[in-house]
């Protein structure tokens, strides 16, 4: 494998390893260069939410759309810099799921959802995604392809 894909690329970039694909979509962990510990997740709902969380705190890709409320907001949430990473790309892309790992660069945040590019490792393979839903559907269909050698046939493909 020749490996011209992996690159992380971006600060906000992630590396996802699922190692299940369960009814609420893919389990695993994810993985940042502002800290070493793995995020674990059970589902898309957490893997989205612990990107979001990452993607304010970074202010970056700048959100499109701000969330509103009438009442008081505490701002209790956590800034990165650039300075603040601690782990370095090589180790970050050194890590792998059981049944699949991705390079996920988001570059922008707009219409209330994302759009960047996903890279599957084990399949040295990058694909553009324009929304979340489809970020998820592309990560499950890898997941199946491995799994099951059998493709959904109105999933997006790689």
């Amino acid at each position: 494998m020749t490996k011209t894909q992996w690159y992380i690329g971006a600060p906000n970039g992630v590396v996802l390893c699922v190692n299940a694909l369960r009814a609420c979509g893919p389990a695993g962990r994810l993985f940042h260069s502002y800290r070493t510990d793995a995020v674990e997740f059970d589902g898309a709902d957490q893997m989205i939410f612990h990107m979001e969380e990452l993607y304010n705190a970074l202010n970056f890709p700048h959100p499109g759309t701000n969330e509103r409320s009438f009442a008081p907001v505490k701002k209790t949430e956590t800034h990165y810099t650039e300075k603040d990473r601690i782990m370095k790309d090589e180790a970050l892309l050194s890590k792998h799921g059981d049944l699949g790992t991705f390079i996920v660069r988001v570059q922008h945040r707009q219409n209330s959802s994302w759009q960047g590019r996903i890279t599957w490792m084990e399949q040295d393979k990058t694909i553009s995604f324009r929304s979340v839903w489809e970020m998820v559907k592309l990560i499950e269909n890898a997941v199946e392809t491995v799994s099951s050698e059998e493709n959904a046939e109105d999933a997006p493909h790689w």
